[in-house]
């Protein structure tokens, strides 16, 4: 039932936050910057929607988003929890990059359902990590609903790290398939890594 529910709008969510990192210099994280970042991002996917482009091409272009506006390696690194910290520093780097081709191809293939949508970024406020922003969609055919992005500049820059969708925690949701699809691999890694790069995840 959670997968059916994330599957049409949780595409949305990480498609928009479209979650690799350069470190910048540090500065003052503002509410106006967190939201310019949100619709910075609603901006750039409303492009890709309408390109006109293959889904290929789209994932692609998805994938640049996501790279771009989501801090991957805080993202991937929560994902894999205690499994991360026993992995050597070159496979949380292959991780992070086959974690965010995974998350491209899940959620960049429902693209089209976007099409003729409307995302519109309502407020901002403070929390411990950085700020929440939150936004409201309407997809065609369905109410509008809330997603919510938290974004930190952590990395230098703001950057989003987490979504909630109708108070759903996205990012939980995928430490819990990607832990399932870990242990059906007896816990290897690297095979999952393979997997995930290779779109072969079952």
């Amino acid at each position: 039932m959670l997968n059916n529910h994330l599957n049409r709008r949780g595409f949305v969510a990480t498609g928009l936050a479209g979650v690799l990192m350069t470190a910048l210099p540090a500065y003052a994280q503002t509410e106006a910057s967190a939201k310019a970042l949100v619709v910075s991002v609603v901006d750039d996917i409303n492009r890709v929607i309408a390109s006109g482009k293959s889904e290929k091409s789209m994932i692609r272009d998805f994938e640049k988003i996501f790279a771009q506006y989501a801090d991957v390696p805080i993202m991937a690194r929560y994902v894999l929890g205690a499994d991360g910290r026993s992995a050597s520093p070159a496979q949380l780097r292959q991780f992070t990059d086959a974690f965010q081709g995974y998350i491209s191809n899940k959620y960049g293939r429902r693209f089209r359902e976007f099409i003729g949508g409307q995302v519109t970024v309502r407020n901002a406020r403070k929390i411990k990590a950085g700020y929440e922003v939150r936004t409201s969609v309407k997809l065609q055919g369905s109410s509008p609903f809330e997603v919510t992005f938290l974004v930190s500049d952590k990395s230098g820059r703001d950057r989003f790290f987490n979504m909630f969708i109708e108070g759903v925690n996205m990012l939980l949701t995928e430490r819990t398939e990607v832990g399932a699809l870990l242990d059906a691999r007896g816990g290897d890694l690297n095979r999952l890594i393979k997997d995930m790069k290779q779109n072969k995840l079952s």
